[in-house]
């Protein structure tokens, strides 16, 4: 059993930056993500693409500032369930929450922050009649450990930055890398589209394009793909076969809590602290709605703090907190570290 106070679904921008926040509060935080890395659409479907509305940052790459989050909140020492779903929830008497993912794992939390952005992604999948059948079994939709792949023959199918990056890094693990996109252009990065082309003329990565996977066979595992390009069928021998067509958001077992959902989103007293009609647990991010809701980024950073808050409140009834600027009053860590300030120096000019 993980226990923590605050309980985050989902490691995109909003849930990491209420780790940040919780930190400044005194409280732990641990986060559940489906996808097996924290960062949520930034790290999984543009890390290379700029962003142009968070403020101080007249442009900063998606990654990046996934990075700079997983930064700023290292001295509080989150914990991380990734590559796992939450799928129920259950009360305790003493108003706490037990979190069940759809592997088992258990959380024990004071409180839960549904941050899940636009839902759980499900991986959008080829048509491909049997596919179901190899899943698991050669067919991946995620590269959640690289070394899965080292020494093997993977065929990556995609056209946009996973498809792009994936290609470029697995070409120094594994020992043949297919690239495979029905369109001779790709909608990614202009320097992994170069580097790609770079690692094609060295022979570290087959393009096929425009062409497209139809079919998969083998005893028990991949073995081989049918290919389709421009009518002629071609046949790849093959390990693993990587699609990486984008993510599909759904709101998943979250919709079955009892929470009130209106189009697919939770909504939240928005007039106070983003608490659902469950007390103890909030919803903030592009997941919830409420009259005049905006799905930006910055504005869920302005819900995890008020979230914060509020869980700061019900934990501590009757304890009164002093808000204090960082500037004045640093941040200390978990983890035993200190940031703050310089002090003034104190000297008389003679």
């Amino acid at each position: 059993m993980i226990t923590t106070d605050i309980l985050i679904i989902g490691a995109g921008p909003t849930g990491l930056f209420a780790v940040f926040e919780a930190g400044l509060l005194q409280m732990k935080c641990h986060l559940i993500d489906a996808l097996p890395q924290p960062g949520g659409q930034l790290a999984e479907l543009y890390p290379k693409k700029p962003i142009f509305d968070i403020p101080g940052f007249p442009e900063v790459m998606a990654g990046d500032l996934v990075n700079n989050l997983m930064e700023q909140i290292k001295q509080f020492q989150p914990g991380f369930t990734l590559g796992e779903t939450a799928e129920t929830i259950d009360k305790c008497d003493d108003g706490t929450f037990i979190v069940t993912t759809n592997k088992g794992t258990k959380h024990h939390a004071k409180a839960v922050a549904i941050a899940g952005g636009l839902g759980t992604f499900e991986p959008r999948k080829p048509l491909i009649d049997n596919i179901a059948t190899y899943e698991e079994k050669g067919v991946e939709y995620f590269v959640k450990d690289p070394e899965l792949f080292r020494d093997k023959r993977i065929v990556i199918a995609g056209g946009g930055d996973s498809a792009l990056d994936w290609s470029i890094f697995l070409s120094n693990v594994a020992r043949e890398v297919t690239l495979v996109h029905r369109r001779n252009e790709f909608r990614g990065a202009l320097d992994s589209v170069e580097k790609v082309q770079e690692l094609k003329k060295l022979g570290k990565i087959t393009l096929i394009t425009p062409a497209e996977i139809t079919a998969i066979e083998g005893e028990g595992h991949v073995e081989r793909l049918t290919l389709d390009c421009n009518g002629a069928q071609q046949i790849l021998e093959t390990d693993y076969f990587i699609p990486l067509f984008g993510l599909t958001p759904k709101l998943g077992a979250i919709a079955n809590w009892g929470l009130e959902i209106e189009k697919n989103a939770i909504k939240v007293n928005n007039a106070l602290d983003y608490q659902t009609n469950i007390e103890g647990i909030y919803a903030i991010g592009d997941v919830n709605t409420y009259p005049g809701k905006l799905k930006l980024i910055l504005c869920g950073f302005h819900e995890a703090t008020l979230m914060c808050q509020s869980v700061y409140n019900r934990l501590n009834p009757g304890k009164r907190y002093v808000l204090k600027y960082t500037t004045v009053s640093g941040v200390d860590g978990f983890d035993g570290t200190r940031k703050e300030a310089e002090k003034a120096v104190v000297k008389s000019i003679e």
